[in-house]
């Protein structure tokens, strides 16, 4: 155990130095031996548990490796992130989405550690769908922090009797007293801990608090060190930014666009001698642009299309409708009223780059300044040096960003 522990506190310290941004989150995390219940890692966002004998068939950077796995889990969340989804793919999810940070960051994977290149730089709710129902491979740790069955409120959950998770729950200090803890470098405990409860609601959404905080502070450390990769940035900086419902978003901005507003002109005299102010609204000019290149499903356009669909109604909008990829598409413009559905008949397929200067140019050569423009796109392309006069609002899918205009991500 002596040997282990020391493996374990040299792989921390070196983790500190090369990688602060990884050791401020390993730190947070109370290392426990778990050899009873644990086969390799785990985490129930409190505490690292592992198996001694796990740790002891690896070498200091595959330690590393795993250490900052755990944190990982931790600081982004991912078992306050689950939600309906089903745990096991979940799980496997949320390791597809970190392996690739972590390679990518020159850590080294231990045995038998795989990940699917196409996960990379994609968050867990996005490589979830992508994993079949029936896919046997296995996540590379234990996620404890929940189970199959639904968390109760504030008591205990329906896998465990009451005393045994009662008796387990006095082990842990609730997050709630948990101040001086977080502030604090955590020392490894020789016992041999037992497995943890789930967590319930409260403790989960208390947990997902401190964590971003923590998250957030590790990354100030790094950044002030200037020891933190360009995938790790980004990945925090997409998870820090608010993540408001993208149709709220959108509906928040193409309301306040609508030119309504009150009139005070004199009535006729048929209708009496006093004025009274009356709403009239003017028709939005709205200019719809979807990226056809193949970043984008034709699902999630459809998704777009019908929200489009349900605001323009709403609001008085006349739609114009481009499709483009490198290059604008030829059945470009698809025009509709107020009154008409949102919708084509078309198959709008792509293929080649990705360039936003065709619908600009076509905009400004052949139509009058529209009130609002609204692009559907992962942002990878070639923008406009030229900001035009009108409001554009990008609907982004991915994390990438945008150098001018107004960007809703699309969660």
């Amino acid at each position: 155990m002596n040997e282990i522990k020391t493996k374990l506190a040299r792989a921390r310290t070196k983790l500190i130095m090369d990688k602060p941004f990884l050791g401020a989150l390993v730190l947070r995390l109370k290392t426990q031996p778990a050899q009873e219940w644990c086969v390799t890692c785990a985490t129930d966002a409190r505490s690292f548990y592992y198996n001694p004998s796990y740790i002891k068939a690896l070498n200091i950077n595959q330690v590393q490796f795993v250490l900052a796995h755990e944190a990982l889990h931790c600081a982004l969340s991912h078992f306050a992130r689950r939600e309906h989804r089903n745990k096991h793919r979940w799980d496997l999810a949320c390791d597809y989405a970190i392996n690739p940070l972590l390679v990518a960051d020159g850590l080294t994977p231990p045995p038998g550690v795989w990940f699917p290149e196409c996960y990379k730089d994609m968050i867990a709710e996005e490589i979830y769908p992508m994993i079949e129902e029936n896919n046997a491979d296995e996540p590379m740790d234990r996620h404890i922090y929940d189970d199959d069955q639904q968390k109760q409120p504030d008591g205990n959950n329906s896998n465990q009797p009451n005393g045994e998770h009662q008796k387990d729950k006095e082990n842990y200090r609730s997050p709630q007293n948990e101040s001086s803890f977080a502030e604090e470098e955590v020392e490894i405990d020789s016992g041999n801990a037992p497995q943890p409860p789930p967590l319930t609601n409260t403790e989960c959404q208390n947990l997902d608090i401190q964590w971003q905080q923590r998250l957030a502070g590790a990354m100030q450390q790094a950044l002030q060190s200037g020891k933190l990769s360009g995938a790790l940035a980004r990945m925090v900086d997409h998870l820090l930014q608010p993540q408001l419902p993208w149709r709220m978003l959108l509906a928040r901005y193409m309301t306040t666009t609508a030119r309504n507003d009150y009139s005070y002109t004199r009535p006729s005299r048929r209708e009496g001698t006093a004025i009274f102010p009356s709403q009239h609204s003017a028709q939005l000019e709205v200019v719809v642009a979807l990226d056809i290149s193949g970043s984008v499903s034709d699902d999630e356009m459809a998704q777009f299309l019908a929200e489009i669909n349900a605001l323009k109604g709403q609001i008085r909008a006349r739609v114009t409708l481009l499709a483009c990829d490198a290059e604008l598409s030829q059945e470009s413009p698809w025009i509709y009223e107020p009154w008409e559905e949102l919708k084509t008949s078309h198959e709008l397929t792509g293929g080649g780059g990705t360039s936003f200067k065709p619908i600009f140019d076509y905009v400004d050569m052949e139509m009058q300044p529209p009130d609002l423009l609204l692009y559907f796109t992962d942002a990878e392309g070639d923008f406009p040096k030229i900001v035009p006069i009108y409001p554009v609002i990008w609907l982004v899918k991915g994390k990438r960003k945008v150098p001018w205009g107004q960007r809703i991500q699309l969660n």
